[in-house]
């Protein structure tokens, strides 16, 4: 395992609750993209809000998984 942890970003990159922004920088692709994809679920039947509500409930802050960064 190489040490890499989904988390949600925090700062100037954080959106709503920064969960795309935490995706994006897990799977290393542009969190547009990321973005983009959540509102294509949202209205391809409320999956992506679902989702996205699940992520930041359950997803931790970067500050908690890294906290000496």
């Amino acid at each position: 395992m190489n040490g890499k942890r989904l988390y949600r970003t925090e700062g100037p990159y954080k959106m709503l609750a920064g969960v795309c922004g935490g995706i994006a920088e897990y799977f290393d692709v542009d969190p547009t993209l990321v973005r983009v994809g959540w509102v294509i679920a949202f209205f391809a039947g409320s999956f992506g809000f679902w989702a996205y509500l699940v992520c930041a409930l359950i997803v931790p802050r970067k500050s908690d998984v890294y906290p000496h960064l």
